[in-house]
Formats: C-alpha cells, structure tokens, sequence
C-alpha cells in the first residue's frame, strides 16, 4: 500500500468518529442504524478496522453525506468551490454552500413570486437579505426585510417567507437543528409590531 493511499485510509476513521459526535449519536444507536457491530464501529473509528465499501457504504446513508465526504478524495489542485444549484419552481434557485450533516446548512437562494403558505418544522432559521425585498410572515405578524437586514426566529412558530413583490428576491438562509442558533453580536430588537429580532 503507498503512502498516499494509507494516510487517506486513516484519516476515515476519525472523520466517521467526528460525523457521530457531531450528530450526537452513540455506537449503539448507530449500529441500530447501520446492522454494523458496535466493535466493528468502534473499532473503524479507532483505525484497527480497515474501511470496506460493505461498511461505509451503510454508514454514509445513516449519517445522510455523500460517500467521497467519508473517504475524503485527496484534492485535485483546483481550489474553486464546484457548487451545485438547485432549481425550485421556476425563476427559484437554491445554492447549498455547506455540506455538514447535523450542523447548520448554509444556502443562497433566489426565490420568485409564490403565494404565502404558513409551515412549521423544528429547527432555527436565520435570513440576510442580499437584493429585493424579503415579506417574512410569522403566525399573525408580517415584516419586509430589505438588503443588508437579518431575521431571526424559532421554525416551531407557523413561518413564511417570499418575495415582498413581484420581483424575486436573493437571500442567504442559514438553518440549524433545534437550538442551534446564529450568534449575533450587535443588539438585536423586536420592532414595535413585535416581529423577529432585524439587525
């Protein structure tokens, strides 16, 4: 075995170990997941097991990541970040900028006229308007966001965001598990309407 290829197969082991702790699971629950032993899991994070496709494969599918995140494919010299949009209806647009499972997802997104539909689902969501204007509806309150403020609220709370207008208008979205919050270090206030915290 080169050395390459050795120092690629050992850097999995503590990646798998960081990717559990990162989604707060123990081996046991993991191996619920996957059918894998709890020492053959123990022991691929510790490095005494060498990685198969038998195994990894399983594991990615329970920690939802692509497998090349696991084996972590040494670079190829080329430093630009290949991003992959996603078109939603059209005129939207959604650009994931971060790939880590269980933590906050960064996206930017272009989004085009659609009508309001309030939904709820656990987590936290934080919105900086890049260009046009951004109506955010939280249960009975509404607020407009314009280029260069930030919104803030718990996803639990009936929520709905869109253009203010017929022109789209172009975000970065940030959204965490439950209680992973974005850390604000200027003051943030409710209006007089009391809507969400807009710095």
């Amino acid at each position: 075995m080169d050395a390459e290829l050795a120092e690629l197969l050992a850097g999995i082991g503590p990646r798998l170990r960081a990717l559990r702790r990162d989604r707060g699971l123990t081996l046991e629950s993991l191996a619920e997941d996957t059918g894998i032993s709890v020492s053959t899991l123990s022991r691929l994070e510790s490095g005494l097991r060498r990685p198969t496709l038998d195994l990894l494969i399983p594991l990615a599918r329970a920690h939802r990541v692509a497998l090349d995140q696991l084996v972590a494919a040494p670079a190829t010299g080329d430093p630009r970040v290949h991003l992959k949009p996603r078109s939603r209806k059209p005129g939207s647009v959604l650009v994931p900028l971060t790939q880590y499972p269980g933590r906050v997802q960064v996206f930017k997104q272009v989004l085009a006229y659609r009508e309001p539909r309030l939904v709820t689902h656990s987590g936290y969501e934080w919105l900086y308007v890049l260009a046009g204007e951004l109506r955010l509806v939280l249960g009975e309150r509404e607020v407009t966001l314009r280029p260069g403020e930030v919104a803030e609220f718990d996803t639990d709370e009936p929520h709905w965001f869109g253009p203010a207008g017929a022109e789209p208008v172009e975000i970065l979205h940030l959204f965490g598990p439950h209680g992973d919050q974005a850390v604000v270090r200027a003051g943030p206030a409710a209006d007089s309407a009391g809507c969400p915290p807009v710095v």
